[in-house]
């Protein structure tokens, strides 16, 4: 049995957990709580980098950090890869998949300097400098939208970038980030009734 410690808003953890429904490696993972902010909670000793997510396996190995967690994940089963082994399909859906993650490490730094940063010590130069990483890349993922290169059922480049415009949904909706962007609308609208997305969905912690 595997084990993945996860906090309920992180996109990250999302990502590791739709990999596993679409793959239909859920059943082998059990899923624990952790609060990587809480100096007393016991992530550290599981993942040195005190980060989410993290994936114990039964030997007790940790794999750390939602990428190589997906690999990993995508490695367990026999259906269709999430990540393809070979070929120009392989290297789109690597290549949306970064776009994708810049997209969700962007918006948790942004996050993170708003929420966690003394009011007295806030950057704005940061949070603007964030934003603009963010609206440029989603410009260019609407091109890629427009043009019908998103796959369904979704490979991890889809999944990865469904996590991402959810994560912005729940944490930035004053980017207004559909403003423009029809094609990706539209695309994640249709991405978020599937139930991985929907039993997947952030929320923020107790």
């Amino acid at each position: 049995m595997l084990t993945l410690t996860k906090s309920p808003s992180s996109p990250f953890v999302r990502k590791a957990r739709v990999v596993a429904l679409e793959t239909g490696v859920a059943d082998q993972v059990t899923l624990v709580d952790t609060d990587p902010w809480n100096p007393d909670d016991p992530l550290p000793d599981t993942n040195p980098l005190g980060k989410v997510p993290a994936l114990v396996d039964g030997e007790g190995q940790v794999f750390a950090g939602s990428t190589l967690i997906c690999e990993y994940l995508d490695s367990l089963h026999n259906g269709r890869k999430v990540i393809p082994e070979s070929g120009p399909e392989r290297w789109r859906v690597l290549r949306l998949h970064a776009m994708a993650d810049g997209v969700m490490e962007a918006a948790v730094a942004r996050i993170i300097e708003e929420m966690r940063r003394p009011k007295e010590f806030l950057w704005p130069g940061w949070i603007d400098r964030q934003t603009a990483k963010i609206t440029r890349t989603l410009d260019v993922l609407e091109a890629e939208a427009a043009a019908g290169r998103l796959q369904d059922p979704p490979l991890l480049g889809e999944i990865a970038l469904a996590c991402a415009l959810g994560y912005l949904d729940f944490r930035f909706a004053v980017i207004g980030w559909r403003d423009g962007r029809p094609a990706l609308t539209a695309w994640a609208e249709g991405m978020a009734s599937r139930p991985s997305l929907v039993e997947t969905k952030p929320y923020a912690p107790q």
